[in-house]
């Protein structure tokens, strides 16, 4: 049975509390896709942790976190991110990472400031983790595989290649200082040295675990409206943040997916630039950041404030979709409890006609939010563990929620904890 863990909107959704908790009862646990440019934070007995690239289920001693071939590998962040987690008193995690899994390298984080830098005003609100720069490379067909690391003589060869193309360009467009072989080379022999004990054939491995029925968690990061293909482009990632390429970010085939948890935010947030249809500014917008997530809304990886906005029933109902939700995990419930009314957006009028679907890019930017309003509860819900024991205002926001977005909201998260949270 294959699980996938994914994101409704434009990530921070709090993914990362329900790949924790759902990953108690899973054996293995998939990163597919996405680098250390997003994260995830959790709380657990443990304290609390911000993660990059290291799967949610390295809390466990009984589950093995692989990378998969679909993620953007920072060796040394990864090495660094399990070390601080040994160092709070966490057990070592089991780790295999992928021998497909493809390197990001220094070279692809300076490209991706000097290019944020060239663009200034119109830069796409990147992390500077060299995603962007790191997927073009693989698909340019110049990126570099970990199983490649084990070759010197091809990876040389490769590496003049690279340093030559990439030389041009900084001479040129960004002047900034040449690559050199030598120096990448010795770079990438470090990370050979580091990575080694953790090659695996992660295809392989998951095709054997299944024959033995072994619960497989698959975690994506960000969420739908971030993918490149299905999200508000251009201002997306550059990996495919849908369950769908869970089968091939992991190597494992599509049919295996059964569940789809999809993860959606009682509220809005984003992080980055884009279009945010229901977004809210000033008082309003700092008062709900404040009180939101679990120490305020501010980006895991960047420490950015997010944009705050009401529940977007139009782009979750849409992100569910494309996921393919099989149900809803409804997150930060809890934060809500302070306001008088609860605007949720239920259309986008565009042109003076008010649509239920989500448009693309161009008209997205001429949207104005239609908000149907539901009475607040005006109560602290942190602590409750049955649905029934909501307040009537409660249930009636999560229901009015399940029926905008037409799939089953199976748990109700009310609060940052491991166990904060209400199956239905």
């Amino acid at each position: 049975m294959v699980t996938a863990v994914v994101g409704a909107n434009w990530g921070d959704e709090g993914k990362g509390k329900i790949t924790d908790m759902l990953g108690e009862e899973s054996d293995i646990i998939v990163r597919f896709q996405g680098g250390s440019n997003a994260g995830h934070t959790i709380v657990n007995d443990y304290g609390k942790f911000a993660l990059h690239i290291l799967p949610s289920g390295v809390f466990y001693n009984h589950t093995t976190s692989i990378i998969g071939n679909g993620v953007a590998l920072n060796i040394p962040d990864l090495f660094k991110e399990i070390q601080s987690i040994v160092d709070r008193g966490v057990p070592k995690p089991k780790i295999k990472v992928s021998d497909r899994a493809q390197i990001v390298m220094p070279y692809h984080i300076l490209f991706d400031e000097y290019e944020e830098e060239r663009l200034a005003g119109k830069s796409f609100g990147s992390t500077k983790s060299g995603i962007a720069p790191f997927y073009s490379d693989k698909y340019a067909k110049i990126g570099i595989q970990v199983s490649e690391l084990f070759d010197e003589e091809l990876l040389r060869e490769k590496v003049t290649g690279i340093c030559e193309k990439k030389n041009v360009l900084l001479e040129h467009l960004y002047h900034k200082p040449l690559l050199v072989v030598d120096e990448v080379m010795a770079t990438l022999k470090e990370y050979k040295e580091m990575i080694e004990p953790y090659v695996c054939d992660v295809s392989a491995y998951l095709y054997e675990a299944r024959k033995e029925g072994k619960r497989v968690l698959l975690e994506g990061q960000l969420g739908s409206l971030k993918d490149p293909d299905h999200g508000i482009y251009p201002m997306v990632t550059s990996s495919s943040t849908l369950a769908g390429y869970g089968a091939v970010g992991a190597g494992i085939p599509p049919y295996e997916i059964k569940r789809i948890v999809t993860v959606v935010k009682a509220y809005s947030s984003a992080v980055g630039a884009g279009e945010f249809v229901s977004e809210i500014f000033g008082d309003e917008a700092d008062e709900l950041r404040k009180r939101g997530g679990d120490g305020g809304e501010f980006g895991a990886t960047t420490g950015r404030p997010r944009r705050m906005g009401w529940f977007d029933a139009v782009a979750s109902r849409y992100g569910c979709r494309v996921q393919g939700a099989t149900e809803v995990a409804l997150t930060v419930l809890d934060v809500l409890g302070y306001l008088d009314e609860l605007p949720v957006c239920v259309g986008y009028e565009i042109d003076g006609k008010v649509t239920r679907d989500f448009p693309t890019t161009s008209l997205l930017k001429k949207a104005k939010p239609v908000y149907e309003v539901l009475p607040g509860w005006k109560t602290e819900i942190r602590g409750i563990t049955e649905y029934d024991k909501l307040p009537e205002n409660c249930r009636k926001y999560i229901e009015f929620i399940e029926k905008e977005l037409e799939v089953p909201v199976k748990m109700v998260s009310n609060g940052p904890g491991r166990h904060e949270i209400i199956h239905r």
